[in-house]
């Protein structure tokens, strides 16, 4: 299911939260307004693309709320949208991370602009425009066409099939995450990592190696190269989208 719905939540929906969720389908959007209560908003999450916090003056939603929104959120990388005084704002932002909050508007606010801003949001999660960025290097032309289906539909994937290739890449490049063949020909994947490492555009990526040696001498060798993690290459799909979203959800 494509994540198409704005979910707007507040305490209870005021006649301009109601002047809002119009305007918003108005503008051909999916809008819906729930209570600002775990339940209520767990029970309406489905499809869920962007969601919007609408405070009324002296209002703010309670810390197993706010808990609720940043863990779900963050395990789909979803916006947030706030709407409120200033210093309710101020607060809902103490609790989210930098990357999470999309636009906040204070009162009294200009809807023309509001809609435009949530439309456009919309906009770029159609275009995946927000999807987090992967690169795969591989020297086997069927085991990268294989890694690229698995996680094509929820990351934007890039592949490379030498080490050259990938250093040439992300020259022009930026990508969140490295998925490195750990055997290579000619480069291998250490010295990739080497080189990556010794770059000051490219050490801070994070690096995952793949490899198809499970025997624990091959194993500890990867891992005293020091990547973020590594998978063995007889990792199946739904265990690698698994374990990729953990760890983004444990490096945000």
């Amino acid at each position: 299911m494509s994540d198409n719905r704005v979910l707007m939540t507040g305490h209870k929906e005021t006649f301009l939260a109601r002047v809002l969720v119009k305007k918003l389908q108005d503008a051909g959007l999916d809008c819906v307004f729930v209570p600002w209560t775990v339940d209520s908003i767990n029970q309406a999450w489905e499809g869920t693309g962007l969601v919007i916090l609408y405070m009324d003056e002296g209002e703010q939603p309670a810390q197993d709320v706010l808990h609720f929104l940043t863990d779900k959120m963050g395990e789909e990388d979803l916006h947030l949208v706030t709407v409120g005084e200033k210093e309710e704002v101020e607060y809902v932002a103490s609790h989210f991370s930098e990357d999470m909050l999309y636009r906040s508007f204070i009162r009294p606010i200009d809807n023309e602009e509001f809609v435009k801003t949530v439309t456009e949001h919309m906009k770029q999660l159609a275009r995946g425009e927000f999807k987090r960025s992967i690169l795969v290097v591989d020297d086997d032309a069927n085991y990268l066409g294989l890694v690229r289906e698995w996680l094509k539909g929820t990351y934007k994937v890039s592949m490379v099939n030498s080490g050259l290739q990938a250093i040439k890449f992300l020259a022009k490049n930026k990508v969140d995450l490295i998925l490195l063949d750990h055997e290579m020909p000619v480069t291998s994947g250490p010295q990739v990592l080497e080189m990556l490492r010794s770059e000051e555009e490219t050490k801070n990526i994070p690096v995952i190696f793949l490899t198809g040696k499970s025997d624990k001498e091959s194993v500890m060798a990867v891992v005293a190269l020091k990547p973020e993690g590594y998978f063995l290459k007889s990792i199946g799909r739904e265990e690698l989208l698994e374990k990729i979203n953990e760890f983004f959800i444990l490096h945000r």
